[in-house]
């Protein structure tokens, strides 16, 4: 297909490249501890300040390509957003607590203790009830998804995250006494929205007035091609340079973790998808709409699960589990969509006008 086409060497093997990341973040935590012991005295609000200014590189390129009018053109069709909203708030968190639950406290009950089946679950709600809000603006780049329905989308979901997730979580896990980070999820919307929008908006603005939207297109923005993609790898390195030692130390248990995640994430965006398919909304909604409930706001199911169960609990590495398969997993996801990009009619609204 045109579009797979473009792809270049640096993106089509990207997997191979996350995975060598991830082995150089585990052995740099291994071997080098003083730089993820640097590293972790750079937060505020438990959220990484090296890890946030990455994912602004990653959401930067982006952002370049939306302008207002696209916005204000993508609130004109609410089929993608009605997908990403029911999936997200009315599915993904009771079938992410049914499925591991299922897995974790009957399939898998003779290899984990029921009190640790219980923690296991406990941080599979907290990641089933936090979905992504960063890195599917990555998700959505690599399917060729349209920047400004992404971003929509993204503050939409931000907005709910205020108002749905304690009482989701509470329900789920069966108790009232959940204290959520409220400056985690403040931070992060403005760290991983309001910045990157901003400073892309300004870019735009300025590229356009002092050349044209021609340059802009055609010349400024093809210079980002990898920024993106390096963005991510890096992140990568840092975040298992972090949890490397827990990994190393629960191989059994990561993979029979794994087994309801993946199961998890596969599921919702292939019913977002297929929902998009028979609703024939374009693929550039269709995809991003269907990555956002399938990805999750790991940053802040890590912060609460630490600050509720502890580091070391059960609940705390499910949700490190979470980061560990989500990456491989949705570049799965992208190649699934990019290669069914056909099943879908054309773009309605114009990314870039």
């Amino acid at each position: 297909m045109a579009e797979e086409n473009k792809l270049n060497f640096f993106e089509r093997y990207l997997s191979v490249w996350v995975l060598l990341c991830i082995i150089v973040g585990i052995l740099i935590g291994q071997y080098l501890p003083f730089i993820p012991k640097l590293l972790s005295k750079l937060e505020y609000a438990q959220v990484s300040i090296p890890i946030a200014i990455l994912i602004w590189l990653m959401i930067y390129p982006m952002m370049l390509k939306i302008d207002f009018s696209s916005i204000v053109n993508a609130t004109k069709q609410p089929k993608g957003l009605t997908v990403t909203l029911v999936s997200n708030w009315l599915i993904k968190p009771f079938t992410m607590y049914l499925i591991a639950f299922f897995f974790l406290k009957i399939v898998f009950a003779p290899c984990i203790s029921s009190q640790l089946a219980e923690q296991y679950v406990a941080g599979a709600i907290l990641l089933g009830a936090a979905p992504c809000t960063a890195m599917v603006f990555v998700w959505s780049y690599l399917s060729r998804g349209n920047a400004a329905y992404t971003l929509v989308q993204v503050a939409i979901n931000d907005i709910i995250i205020l108002f749905a997730f304690t009482p989701i979580v509470a329900f789920l896990l069966g108790i009232s006494d959940i204290t959520v980070p409220y400056d985690t999820l403040v931070l992060s919307v403005v760290l991983f929205v309001v910045i990157p929008f901003s400073f892309g908006y300004i870019t735009r603005r300025l590229v356009i007035k002092k050349y044209s939207i021609q340059y802009l297109n055609e010349k400024f923005i093809p210079k980002f091609q990898n920024i993106t993609v390096i963005g991510l790898l890096l992140t990568l390195i840092i975040i298992f340079s972090f949890q490397g030692d827990i990994i190393l130390h629960n191989p059994i248990h990561i993979v029979l973790i794994a087994i309801p995640l993946v199961i998890q994430t596969f599921f919702i965006f292939f019913l977002a998808y297929f929902w998009s398919k028979l609703w024939k909304i374009s693929h550039d909604i269709a995809a991003p709409a269907a990555m956002i409930g399938a990805s999750n706001f790991f940053e802040l199911a890590v912060a609460v699960a630490i600050a509720l169960f502890g580091l070391q609990s059960g609940a705390t590495l499910a949700t490190v589990v979470g980061v560990l398969v989500e990456v491989p997993v949705m570049l799965t996801l992208v190649r699934i969509a990019n290669k069914t990009r056909n099943w879908f009619p054309s773009p309605k609204i114009n990314k870039d006008r």
